[in-house]
């Protein structure tokens, strides 16, 4: 076991852990990843010869597919909190006080995180579970093309799973989005924020759903 006190403990855990969804092992650096065509194509251009270029290996096509491929950047996750405590013969992680996670796919904060890693390779953390004041925001599609609409939520406790990407809250859960909020009436009530951004109510809730004052009414027809 591991204790380390630092102020602040940042992970990136495509590189620890190689989670990337499918993207296997990150390199060490994002120096390392391979050279984009773009740039071979950028060198100044050569005075047309008679003789016609010499034909491409379609054999090649599969390489450069695969280099291809290998120039996507790994989702990086940053986890600040007091204190972090790693216990490799139990491969989870302890992160304890004012924790912060910022990913590209939402944002999360409480007062604890636990993060159950998968012992298999490339295979990235099982499930990631937060407790106390726990807060969650995710951001939903706009239906108009717009911004996103951001989804924010509260509850004692959260858990979430990257294989599906679902949010599964408990314990007095409530849901904002937008203008309407979805309100736990039910210690046992679960609510689930899915990885397209739709909430989804397990047990009986109250729905408030609220009207901008400064919205234009539409004009009554004659």
């Amino acid at each position: 076991m591991r204790k380390l006190g630092a102020a602040r403990a940042i992970l990136s855990f495509a590189l620890i852990a190689g989670i990337a969804h499918g993207q296997g092992s990150a390199p060490g650096t994002l120096s390392s990843r391979t050279p984009s065509k773009s740039r071979e194509k950028a060198s100044p251009a050569k005075a047309p010869s008679e003789s016609p270029p010499p034909e491409k290996n379609p054999a090649e096509k599969p390489k450069d597919a695969a280099n291809a491929a290998g120039t996507e950047e790994p989702i990086v996750t940053e986890i600040y909190a007091d204190q972090t405590v790693f216990d490799s013969a139990k491969s989870i992680g302890i992160f304890t006080g004012h924790v912060v996670v910022i990913d590209p796919r939402f944002n999360i904060q409480g007062d604890k995180l636990t993060i159950f890693i998968n012992k298999q390779q490339n295979e990235g953390f099982e499930k990631a579970i937060v407790e106390g004041n726990v807060g969650v925001v995710r951001d939903r599609p706009s239906e108009t093309g717009g911004p996103p609409d951001h989804m924010v939520s509260r509850s004692d406790k959260a858990v979430y799973t990257p294989k599906d990407g679902r949010f599964e809250l408990t314990g007095n859960p409530r849901v904002q989005q937008g203008l309407n909020t979805n309100v736990a009436t039910s210690p046992d009530t679960v609510m689930v924020l899915n990885d397209a951004g739709q909430l989804e109510t397990h047990g009986p809730s109250r729905t408030e759903i609220r009207q901008d004052p400064n919205a234009a009414s539409p004009t009554p027809k004659p």
